[in-house]
């Protein structure tokens, strides 16, 4: 019986798969820092025969052509998919075998046009799992809005079809191992669960419940915002990404990481957000390392623009490096660790409250309250008189936020420090509502659909 190991990503929301059969190995979907495979690899003495690709990723860099040329394996694209390095080409129906392992390849367009399904399972037995990438999630199917909106129809229609062929032709006890739908913007809709089952699948998935067109018009009219990055991702993957270097950053002095804030120039802290607010660096921006951390900094970031992260400690900013490499951003201009207070420079810092504060002050004059979640959540239910800017907007739209101090806030905290503290980088006093949505309703506050 085959191994199937399980990396996940859950800042990106996705998984990658090791299969072997003690000896030999394939690959899924590997994230660019492929030190992790090789380590796996290492742990279950197996030699990696084959990277396999379910499709061009639109979330993040692939470490698929490095891993490969790392282990001299067979690195499997889609042959209809145009790319700028060498591949293995699989067509529809193709067979890929590795030591005892057999791999069906099934063409299941959706996601993107060339996206691929690889079924597993051994020399004359039946098969045993399917790696669905961005076809069919648990519950739900991969997004079909990222290649064109001329396109989303026409790959919804597609989308539902390929669910519904790995519904029909395989048996009900084959195991489901998507590529996203932990957290991913990827999945069209939200997941549910951890593992799943063609069987299972058959019950509860958006697209096995009904016909295609009810299915297109619900899927296209649930599509929302998706991070901006993902623009740059298809692309940089279809180049042939090389390995991710993690070469330390320049070290950034007090008076090199006030030139860069004065230049205009991002930096950017990594501390917990309550901390930030109480003491940093002026005009730096708040984004705290978590597992959401890669994914909303580069939503937010003008695409290039000069880089320098500040951190607690030097192991905290090569965890942000890290993760910032599997979407692309490799150019760190300069980097500083410490205490804040150590940093040099002057210090600034603004208020933080919860939606009961928001409440107790509710309507006093000057006060401006700042919504930066996305259009979607702004329509599902909102504060009135609130400005409404999505986070990643913040930066440019300053400007058109009403003079007063601004209240801000978003669904959790997170994002409205993003906010925050971009609005008290361009000078304005603000205070930071770091709190659930749902507790904007028991503070009394009137939310208005």
């Amino acid at each position: 019986m085959p191994e199937i190991v399980t990396i996940e990503t859950p800042a990106l929301g996705d998984r990658s798969y090791l299969v072997h059969d003690g000896a030999a190995a394939v690959v899924v979907d590997p994230q660019r820092d492929i030190g992790r495979v090789l380590a796996v690899a290492q742990a279950h003495g197996v030699r990696i025969t084959h990277v396999l690709e379910t499709h061009i990723h639109n979330d993040y860099v692939t470490g698929g052509l490095a891993l490969a040329g790392e282990t001299d394996a067979a690195y499997v694209v889609a042959a209809s998919e145009e790319v700028g390095f060498e591949r293995m080409g699989v067509r529809d129906n193709d067979q890929i075998a590795a030591g005892s392992l057999t791999v069906t390849v099934v063409h299941t367009p959706g996601h993107t046009p060339g996206h691929l399904s690889y079924v597993l399972g051994e020399a004359g037995q039946r098969p045993v799992a399917v790696f669905t990438g961005g076809s069919m999630l648990y519950g739900a199917v991969g997004r079909t809005d990222l290649v064109s909106p001329q396109q989303t129809e026409q790959l919804t229609r597609a989308q539902y079809r390929s669910v519904n062929r790995l519904a029909a032709e395989l048996p009900d006890e084959v195991a489901v191992y998507p590529t996203h739908g932990f957290g991913s913007f990827c999945s069209a809709t939200p997941t549910s669960g951890t593992s799943s089952t063609i069987g299972a699948e058959r019950r509860v998935n958006v697209a096995l419940r009904g016909d295609e067109s009810a299915f297109v018009k619900e899927l296209i009219a649930g599509l929302n915002a998706y991070p901006r990055y993902y623009a740059h991702m298809g692309p940089a993957n279809r180049r042939g990404p090389r390995a991710a270097g993690l070469e330390r950053p320049a070290q950034a002095d007090p008076a090199e990481l006030r030139r860069r804030v004065d230049a205009g120039e991002w930096v950017v802290d990594l501390r917990e957000r309550r901390a930030f607010a109480r003491a940093h660096v002026a005009g730096t921006i708040s984004f705290e390392l978590g597992d959401a951390f890669s994914t909303y900094l580069g939503w937010t970031i003008p695409w290039g623009t000069a880089l320098t992260l500040i951190g607690d400690s030097p192991e905290q900013v090569a965890e942000a490096q890290l993760q910032l490499t599997r979407i692309g951003i490799d150019e760190i201009a300069g980097a500083a660790a410490g205490p804040v207070e150590a940093l040099g420079g002057e210090l600034s810092s603004y208020r933080v409250t919860d939606f009961g504060g928001l409440a107790a002050e509710w309507g006093r004059p000057g006060q401006v309250v700042l919504d930066v979640r996305r259009s979607d959540e702004w329509q599902q239910g909102h504060l009135p008189r609130a400005v409404h800017v999505p986070f990643w907007e913040v930066e440019q739209r300053a400007g058109e936020v009403p003079d007063g101090e601004v209240w801000v806030h978003c669904a959790s905290g997170f994002r409205a420090a993003i906010g925050a503290s971009i609005m008290h980088r361009a000078g304005r006093q603000v205070v930071h509502v770091d709190d659930t949505w749902e507790m904007a309703a028991r503070a009394g506050l009137p939310v208005v659909p």
